[in-house]
């Protein structure tokens, strides 16, 4: 397996598109309820192999990600040959990213000293998607990009 297997509530949200993978391998819902009472290891097998197409289409095409924690923020934009960073570290003690007043005095203060910013750019290995999962593995979600967006246009201009 080259990822991690989809949660059950995954796979229970993806059931249509489950039904449809067992059906382009000629499985029938018999045939699927016989596999898994007889032969356990090749359902497990079926799930894992469904759950790596899944994650390669989704890794596909993510475009941003973000992890925040409580002092930091690392929004990612994932590009074709390379994913940018923008690194944000809050240096105020009691200043909660992940709560809505930490964020709002952030907003307020992000252009002062007691904000870094750092921004990277890093080749992909030969494994884009793999690097990607890595990420989410580490706590990124997956994002529309508006944070990433707003703070490379505000770098830019500086």
């Amino acid at each position: 397996m080259k990822y991690r297997r989809l949660t059950k509530e995954q796979l229970e949200e993806m059931h249509p598109e489950f039904i449809n993978f067992l059906a382009t391998q000629s499985i029938t819902a018999d045939e699927w309820k016989d596999i898994k009472t007889n032969k356990p290891e090749v359902a497990e097998e079926e799930i894992d192999v469904f759950s790596d197409l899944v994650w390669e289409g989704v890794l596909g095409k993510v475009e941003y990600l973000e992890n925040i924690s409580d002092a930091e923020m690392h929004l990612f934009h994932l590009g074709n040959k390379e994913m940018g960073l923008i690194a944000v570290r809050v240096h105020q003690p009691g200043v909660n990213l992940t709560t809505e007043a930490g964020f709002d005095w952030f907003k307020k203060n992000f252009l002062t000293d007691a904000v870094e910013m750092m921004t990277a750019k890093k080749a992909y290995s030969e494994d884009p998607n793999k690097d990607k999962f890595e990420l989410i593995e580490k706590g990124a979600v997956i994002t529309k990009g508006e944070l990433f967006r707003y703070f490379d246009d505000i770098i830019e201009i500086e």
